[in-house]
């Protein structure tokens, strides 16, 4: 049988646990079995057909069960194999025992069905019922013995048959008992595991939700809540507080919700970030109290996430005109330089360069819009920027007619990133500019500073002139703003798109009160030093 093979195996902590408490009663039996008869002799009826062997019985029985327990304790193997050691050693222990105490009138032959069951607790198969028969077939034999050297009546058999009756029924009631009770442990263990792995997974789709979540009790008290609650709010949101101290808002909304006099979506102004949010309550109806899910979404995002739609479709609508209008522009701009070569009054002259530079100034805007749509077309490389950032300076202010003494560059030697060449070139171009326009004018006006933090670059185009007015700076990016009378109005809205299209981000830097300027920053990912 199968049951017989004693590789090593793998039972459950369980079974070894049971086996344990199992030999722990055998080492009590056998040491009352021992003292019983050290201190009493045979008054007790233990031993009292021979006292002698009931006495090394008891002993070998309390020297085994100590061996097992030190066994159990050093090896967890062969499961099958220690186990029927231990029945074993119970049916030859106690049919010895029995014989030692005037056979089966001792009722020791009792104390097998408390091996038998435990036995049973543990063991699978037909390996139950080889313990039954074991035990049945030493019983009848011990009766066997009293008949054949003793003369007893043949009618003692009835009692051990019964016996053995209740051997097998105990083996197999119990070990269905216990199988059903493995099942069921299966079961519940099984469903302890997808039920912490569900709390995980929803664990982490709250945490990487883009809508905040507040899971607040029937008291008020708040769960759990993800990241994004913090973000909203404005300010880091406490652990396992109030709603009132989350939000005054969003507390008297859900209570008018729960109290059925209010709505199940509101829109709410949250004062500690100045946002304007989408509040949607949901009751979760779990059981053992009232679970409530708040759901808020910043409608500031679905703002800017339109305003996204605007422009693109403005911005095809712009690169389709500007397209339109390039031809005629140059027709009219080399019409324009035909006349100047001709011999005209002042006043006519005037009017010339009137239509040139205007002409010159919708060509940089064409162009502009142009580039616009041709942000997408990137082509990344690596680009150490100690090595690239001194050439461009130099290239900028020959092109632009400054003294290379109005740059200082401050950069890291070991700085280096992914981006298009062409399009950091434009972005930095238009950077510089500005920052040239707005500074004093003087050495080191403009500085060029590049850090390294961790796996990021920062590169910031610092000049020292008065800095962007707190009231312009939400408008700094849009397309077509612009203080400069020249400007097109495009050049920052195309140098973050460029960025954006590269992976990087540009923003304005606010400068501190004491040293003012302006700090226009472009971050992005750095290659590893």
């Amino acid at each position: 049988m199968a049951s017989w093979q004693f590789a090593p195996d793998t039972q459950p902590d369980s079974f070894w646990v049971s086996l344990r408490y199992f030999n722990i009663y055998r080492l009590v039996l056998a040491g009352a079995f021992l003292a019983a008869v050290l201190i009493s002799g045979d008054n007790l009826n233990f031993g009292s057909h021979n006292l002698v062997l009931f006495k090394y019985v008891s002993g070998a029985y309390l020297s085994l069960a100590i061996a097992y327990q030190v066994l159990l304790e050093k090896m967890r193997r062969y499961f099958n194999f220690q186990l029927s050691l231990h029945v074993i050693t119970d049916i030859v222990a106690s049919v010895l025992l029995m014989n030692a105490s005037d056979g089966f009138r001792s009722g020791l032959g009792v104390m097998l069905l408390i091996s038998l069951a435990a036995a049973a607790l543990v063991s699978r198969g037909a390996l139950t019922l080889f313990y039954a028969a074991l035990a049945s077939i030493a019983i009848l034999l011990e009766q066997t013995y009293w008949i054949l050297v003793f003369d007893h009546s043949t009618t003692n058999y009835v009692q051990p048959g019964l016996l053995s009756i209740g051997y097998f029924a105990t083996a197999l009631i119990t070990n269905q008992l216990a199988q059903r009770v493995i099942r069921q442990e299966r079961v519940m263990r099984q469903r302890s595991v997808d039920l912490s792995n569900q709390l995980r997974i929803n664990q982490l789709v709250i945490q990487d939700m883009q809508d905040a979540v507040l899971v607040v009790d029937g008291n008020g008290l708040v769960r759990q809540h993800n990241p994004q609650v913090s973000v909203l709010l404005g300010w880091q949101a406490p652990e396992l507080d109030q709603i009132e101290n989350y939000s005054p808002e969003i507390a008297r909304a859900l209570a008018r919700w729960r109290n059925a006099g209010g709505s199940a979506i509101e829109t709410l102004l949250l004062p500690g970030s100045g946002k304007l949010a989408r509040a949607r309550f949901v009751e979760a109806g779990v059981a053992g109290g009232s679970i409530s899910l708040v759901f808020l979404e910043d409608l500031s995002r679905l703002q800017e996430q339109a305003q996204q739609l605007k422009l693109a479709a403005l911005g095809r609508l712009t690169a389709n005109i500007a397209h339109e209008i390039r031809n005629p522009l140059s027709a009219i701009s080399h019409a324009s330089e035909l006349l100047v070569e001709e011999q005209r009054g002042p006043s006519q002259e005037r009017l010339l360069h009137i239509i040139q530079d205007n002409a010159k100034r919708l060509y940089r805007m064409v162009r502009d819009v142009l580039e616009l749509t041709r942000r997408d077309r990137v082509h990344p490389e690596s680009i150490r920027l100690a090595v690239f950032l001194p050439s461009f300076i130099d290239e900028f202010a020959q092109n632009e007619r400054i003294p290379s003494a109005n740059f200082a560059l401050q950069v890291h030697e070991a700085s280096e990133i992914v981006f298009d060449r062409v399009h950091l070139q434009q972005v930095l171009w238009n950077l510089l500019r500005n920052a040239w326009r707005h500074s004093r004018q003087r050495d080191a006006s403009v500085r060029v500073v590049v850090r390294r933090q961790a796996n990021r670059v920062e590169l910031d185009v610092i000049d020292d002139g008065e800095g962007v007015p707190t009231h312009l700076r939400q408008q700094l990016f849009e397309p077509f703003f612009t203080t400069y009378s020249g400007g097109t109005g495009l050049g920052l809205y195309i140098a973050r798109e460029m960025c954006s299209a590269n992976a990087a981000i540009l923003e304005y830097i606010a400068p501190p009160a004491e040293t003012g300027g302006g700090d226009f920053r472009i971050l992005c990912g750095g290659r590893p030093a």
